[in-house]
């Protein structure tokens, strides 16, 4: 599925992007991944990517990390039952990727910078 990241770019599908952003459930990317708050991600912001089989939140934090998920968003993903996956974007590129192969249901959301 996400076939390289590097700083400020990842390939998906054998497309390049140069902007954050999100991948639902069914694998379909949603570019130009905008945060209210920037490096904070609250329930808003990842609402639409979420549907009642989700499982898994991935978040790929950026390559140093910087980007969290708020205490409002992991209260809400533990009562939802939806495990967080917060890692920097190479790590957290590796576990869609292990997710996408085990076909379990997943949604991410990748700064690609800081």
């Amino acid at each position: 599925m996400i076939e390289n990241y590097g700083f400020g770019r990842i390939t998906i599908h054998g497309k390049t992007y140069t902007e954050d952003l999100q991948i639902t459930p069914s694998r379909t990317i949603v570019p130009h991944w905008r945060r209210e708050k920037g490096h904070r991600v609250d329930i808003d912001d990842v609402a639409g990517i979420l549907d009642k089989n989700t499982r898994v939140l991935v978040l790929g934090k950026g390559k140093p990390g910087l980007m969290k998920a708020s205490k409002e968003l992991k209260a809400y993903l533990a009562r939802n039952s939806i495990d967080l996956v917060e890692k920097p974007s190479a790590e957290a590129a590796e576990i869609v990727n292990q997710l996408a192969n085990e076909d379990k249901p997943f949604a991410a959301g990748f700064h690609l910078t800081c």
